[in-house]
Order: structure tokens, then sequence, then C-alpha cells
């Protein structure tokens, strides 16, 4: 994977949602076909002995490259979603983030204890929400759960946050105030 190709594709949006804010806009690889393939194959690659059985995306970005990745892993697909937007009955859990709280639900019958879970989202800053998703997913009690995220941002110390026994990666890490064109 050509780190320095993504990096000059990845959109860099200062102050936003907020001021101070580096805005990492992923979709701007996701609308270009060569770096989505590459972003998936490269993960693919990094996964495909690890016998995963399914791969939990993070509302929204999560969704996009963790279904390319549990299609082509062979393994099903887990939607992990914000409140009220799952028709079945579900599980949740609370957490704090750097403004105060959230939730987030999967539905109760996602995992098994045979099951060997990914958990993906496409950036991990503080890591309030991907930390949150773990933590949920160890509920069900999985053989493994493992993290990805294809940006690290790791002036925030996120992995801190993270159960211990949880194996956490990504394809690029860096800093937030890296400047990006």
């Amino acid at each position: 994977m050509s780190k320095e190709t993504l990096l000059k594709h990845l959109r860099n949006i200062p102050d936003y949602p907020m001021a101070g804010v580096q805005f990492k806009d992923v979709t701007s690889w996701f609308m270009n076909p060569d770096d989505l393939r590459e972003i998936a194959d490269t993960l693919y690659e990094r996964y495909k002995d690890k016998g995963i059985t399914k791969v939990c995306g993070i509302e929204s970005r999560g969704f996009v490259v963790g279904a390319i990745l549990a299609e082509k892993l062979g393994a099903g697909f887990v939607p992990i979603r914000k409140p009220g937007k799952l028709p079945y009955e579900k599980v949740s859990i609370e957490y704090r983030k750097e403004y105060g709280f959230d939730r987030i639900e999967m539905h109760k019958d996602s995992i098994n204890e045979r099951d060997i879970v990914l958990v993906h989202d496409d950036l991990l800053a503080t890591g309030g929400t991907s930390s949150a998703a773990c933590h949920m997913v160890k509920q069900f009690n999985p053989r493994k759960v493992m993290a990805n995220f294809i940006i690290e941002l790791t002036n925030f110390n996120a992995r801190e946050r993270f159960p211990m026994d949880v194996e956490i990666d990504s394809l690029i890490a860096m800093d937030e105030l890296d400047n990006i064109n």
C-alpha cells in the first residue's frame, strides 16, 4: 500500500466540525476506485489468515470498507449503529465522548462465542466510539476481538481506552495536525 499516494488523495478540512479540528475526510478515498481497492486489498492481506467470522462496521464510514472486507474474507457483516436505527432486538452501550455522552447499538444475535470479530472504522481519534464498540462486542464472549482503522491519529493516545486483549491495527498512523493537501 502506498501511504504517500493515499495521503495525497485524502481531504483535510480545517475547523470541521469545530474550530481547531483537522477533519480527515476519507470519502475522497471511497470515491476513487483505485484508492478503495488498495485499502480493501491491503486489509484483506492483513486479515485473510486470522479466521475472522464477523466484521463489525461502525456507523457510518465504517460500513463502506467493513462490508467490502467482510465479503472478501467470507465473513458476516454486523452494523454498529446510533440509537433508533436497528429494527430488531438490540444491545447497546453508553460511552463518554469528548463533548458528552453517546450510545451505540447492535442486534443482540449478531455475535456468538464461536466468532472471531474484527471491529472496523475509518478513523481512530479519541477512541470513544470504537472502544465502546469493542466493549459491546466483548459482552458476547467471542473467541477473539480485533480492531482496525484506516487512519489513526496518534496524538490522542486512544489505544488506552480499549480492552487490553483487543489487538489494534491501523493502515496509516499520523498526528492530527499533519498537513495534508
